[in-house]
């Protein structure tokens, strides 16, 4: 009886060790409001909207991004300081394997896109995209490629993060550049 009442203390302690660990490794992503005040003046207004692509749009962005675009429904933020609108940020969600990744976009009234920020990744830890990445992203002009290869180099071990988060950013663009613009 003693042997057992000793089985079972060592299986909960391995099980709340096993519960720690994955706890200790879990990544917490910043908000939309974190992300965007991080680029954006403090007292930038955020108004959230819904963007429903037309199918004209939808095949433009299709050719622009030179990527397959997955829905025609997407969650924008128009940026306004002051009654001017200074950038509007644009929430993608994509799947890199078989989990979805939900990522923002913020472009300025000057074209650039500001920022790129992962908001929630539910692939292996180890496939996320170094913050070193990420920031190759910030501060792209209509005339960087964004691709893989070209501007943007391959991540060893994440080569499917890094195609699905450069497709992303180029149909982000297009859709940037013809629906919110």
């Amino acid at each position: 009886m003693i042997g057992v009442n000793i089985m079972h203390k060592i299986f909960i302690t391995l099980l709340f060790g096993i519960f720690l660990s994955q706890s200790a490794m879990a990544k917490t992503f910043p908000t939309v409001k974190e992300v965007i005040e991080s680029s954006f003046p403090k007292d930038t207004i955020m108004t959230k909207h819904n963007l429903v692509l037309t199918k004209k749009q939808f095949n433009e962005i299709q050719q622009k991004a030179k990527a397959k675009v997955d829905t025609k429904i997407y969650r924008y933020y128009e940026l306004t300081n002051a009654e001017e609108t200074v950038g509007f940020a644009l929430l993608m969600f994509r799947k890199v394997r078989t989990k979805k990744t939900t990522v923002i976009y913020g472009f300025d009234m000057n074209d650039t896109l500001k920022f790129t920020e992962i908001l929630a990744f539910g692939e292996a830890p180890e496939w996320l995209p170094s913050s070193t990445w990420m920031s190759q992203l910030q501060n792209k002009t209509p005339k960087d490629a964004l691709r893989i290869g070209e501007d943007l180099p391959t991540i060893s071990g994440a080569t499917l993060s890094a195609r699905c988060l450069s497709e992303a950013t180029r149909i982000a663009r297009a859709i940037y550049e013809i629906g919110l613009k």
